[in-house]
This record gives C-alpha cells, sequence and structure tokens, in this order.
C-alpha cells in the first residue's frame, strides 16, 4: 500500500454495487423473498445484505487510513463534516427526487406505502433509520446508517488514540453483543429502524483494519479470511436467505471478521491474481460510480420488474433474465451519467476544500 489510492477498493465497491444490484433483480422477479421460490442454483444471489455491510468496512477503513497514518488524529472536525457532506448529500438528495418522481408517478416500492409528506422530511433528513416512513427507495436505508457512522468516527479515532485499537473495537462491540442478548434475550428486532447500532462494530472493524494497515505486519491474510468465513459461510448457505433475513443482528457481526481480514489481503497486495482484477480498468470504472448505482438501481429494477417484466414474463428464469439485462443496463448506463451530473461537479469542489495531506477518503459505494 502507498500513495493515496489502495489498489483494489475501487474494484472491490464496485463488484459489491453489482452484486446488490444483482439482489435485487433476483429478490423482485420471484416470488416471496425471503421465502424464495425460484431454482436452487440461483440462491447464490439471496444475500445482498453481505454486500453491505462490505461496503461499512471498506468505509470505516477509508476514512480512518490517514488519521491512523497520523497517529490517530482525524484533523479539523470542521472540515472533516464539510467534505463528507459535500461528497454524500448532492447526489443523495437527487436520487431522493428521482426516488420519489418514480414512486408517486409510476410505482412505488413495494412492501411500502406509498411516500408521504413525512417521507419527504424523514428521509431529506437521513432519519430514516431513526424514524419510520414510507419509504421511496428500499436501498437508503444503509445511509442513513452510514451518516450515524460518520458521526461517531471521530469518537472511534479518539479512543484509538487513547485506549488503543483493538480496545476501542472492544468498547464498542461488547455493548452490542450485551444488548442482543440481555435486552433481547438473543432475538433483536429486524427491520428499517432498528439497524444501525449492530453496524457500530462492523464500521469499527474498518477503522482497525486502516491501524493494521500502517503498521504492515506480514501475515497470510487472505488464509485466515478463509478460515474466518468457512463457518459463518457454512451456516449461512445451509439456513439460507430467510433465516439470515431473521437474524441480520448476528449474522452482520459474524461475517465482519472475515470481510475485514479479506480487505486485509487486498490492502497487503495479496493474492496478487485477485488484486490485479479488482484493480482491472473495467471493475475501477465501475467503482468509480457505485456510489451512483446503489443510489437510483432500486427503483428502475423495481419499474422493470413490476411493470414491464412480470405482467408479460411471470416470474421465471426466462423473467429473471431479461429484468436482469434490462434493468441492469438502465442501472449501469444511467449510473454512470447520474455520477457525471451529482457526485463529479461536487466532488471536484469539496478537492478544492482544505485538507490534511496525504488525506484517504471513502463512503458507500464510491471511490474517494
Amino acid at each position: 500500500m502507498s500513495g493515496k489510492r489502495v489498489a483494489g477498493l475501487d474494484g472491490l465497491r464496485g463488484l459489491c454495487a453489482l452484486y446488490v444490484l444483482l439482489f435485487h433483480c433476483w429478490a423482485y422477479t420471484f416470488r416471496g423473498f425471503p421465502r424464495y421460490q425460484g431454482p436452487a442454483w440461483l440462491s447464490w444471489l439471496g444475500f445482498g445484505r453481505l454486500a453491505v455491510v462490505m461496503f461499512l468496512i471498506v468505509s470505516g477503513f477509508s476514512l480512518a487510513l490517514a488519521a491512523a497514518r497520523n497517529g490517530w488524529h482525524l484533523g479539523h472536525l470542521g472540515r472533516f463534516a464539510r467534505r463528507r457532506a459535500w461528497r454524500i448529500l448532492p447526489a443523495y438528495w437527487a436520487a431522493l427526487a428521482f426516488s420519489l418522481v418514480i414512486a408517486w408517478t409510476i410505482v412505488r416500492q413495494p412492501h411500502s406505502a406509498e411516500p408521504t409528506s413525512a417521507s419527504v422530511l424523514v428521509y431529506t433528513l437521513l432519519l430514516q433509520d431513526f424514524v419510520a416512513a414510507p419509504t421511496p427507495n428500499g436501498a437508503f436505508w444503509s445511509i442513513s446508517v452510514e451518516a450515524f457512522l460518520y458521526a461517531l468516527l471521530p469518537l472511534l479515532v479518539l479512543l484509538c488514540r487513547r485506549i488503543g485499537p483493538a480496545a476501542m473495537l472492544a468498547v464498542v462491540t461488547l455493548p452490542v453483543v450485551v444488548i442482543g442478548f440481555v435486552v433481547f434475550d438473543g432475538s433483536p428486532p429486524q427491520g428499517d429502524n432498528w439497524l444501525a447500532p449492530h453496524l457500530i462494530p462492523v464500521f469499527a472493524a474498518g477503522v482497525v483494519a486502516a491501524g493494521v494497515a500502517v503498521a504492515a505486519p506480514r501475515v497470510p491474510w487472505a488464509w485466515l479470511s478463509l478460515l474466518a468465513a468457512v463457518p459463518v459461510g457454512l451456516l449461512i448457505l445451509h439456513q439460507g436467505a430467510r433465516w439470515m433475513v431473521g437474524h441480520y443482528y448476528w449474522v452482520d457481526l459474524a461475517v465482519a471478521p472475515a470481510m475485514t481480514l479479506l480487505l486485509l489481503a487486498i490492502v497487503s497486495g495479496r493474492p496478487s491474481a485477485l488484486v490485479r482484477l479488482l484493480d482491472s480498468r473495467p471493475l475501477r470504472s465501475l467503482g468509480s460510480f457505485s456510489y451512483s448505482l446503489y443510489l437510483i438501481h432500486l427503483p428502475i429494477v423495481v419499474v422493470v420488474t413490476q411493470k414491464l417484466v412480470i405482467p408479460r414474463l411471470g416470474r421465471d428464469v426466462t423473467a429473471f433474465t431479461v429484468a436482469t439485462l434490462l434493468a441492469g443496463g438502465l442501472s449501469l448506463a444511467g449510473a454512470w451519467v447520474f455520477a457525471k451530473l451529482f457526485e463529479a461537479p461536487f466532488q471536484r469542489s469539496r478537492d478544492a476544500l482544505p485538507k490534511p495531506a496525504d488525506q484517504d477518503e471513502a463512503t458507500l459505494g464510491s471511490r474517494r
């Protein structure tokens, strides 16, 4: 790892965003997610939530990397807040307007009422993780989580400086585990208004990874990642998507170690073949507009599946194939244009703001 750009991270973000897109094409074509009724050989598409967990780990890593290189000093908090807001809010608000238009004029999001004035207020203020309101875009729950985690980052960095990264991770993980077992008797509620608390340790794991990457120990991260992934991976595959949806609280925590170790493997340049693939031009390009892809793909998928494909083709593999090609193509092309309009100009303006030297930053699904 050298310089400002970490090879492979853009491609990793791009693949995660692409998997979320495929997951939604799959989920909205076949009946009854998470009670999947499609062919078994497509069931591997039912774990889109895991890509969001990876996003959050990469985000914590990228945002904390400069601080880790600087003795766990984040820099001026006002500058940090302005740069974060300048980077994510213009594109998010534009995507919110796009999603509202789709929901009001073509088709609302499945499993949600039509957005109301309360929806506009709640989603504009990024309060959807805390206040229930009909959603204009089901993917927006994670943007609220991300904003909440940004607000916590200065505290996490301060704890790293005062007590060390490992102790910081323990401090933020222990209450989450206690809440899960003691307060909720091992079965915390699932839903769009109870998603942030247990994702704090996930994000914090990425922060810790930044400190490990700066120290650069010679460790076989890829093998450790595989060892950590095997038990939880076998459990998820055995139980299926329906079980995972009912156990997000614990699944997100369980997969975080393997994903963090995989991130460290990529940062260390091993395995080299994987890093070369992730750093290839197509995947780097995909990563450059993956934030926009995440923001706008779901309304497009819903329109294509609910208004075009299913009424004509039903809910089979042919319908899924057509929906994936059509919604995927429109989403990729639309996201590329959307990024040019609502990411790039504000990113250039943001980059003109003063910033500490060697500042590496990232957010959900996009290159920084």
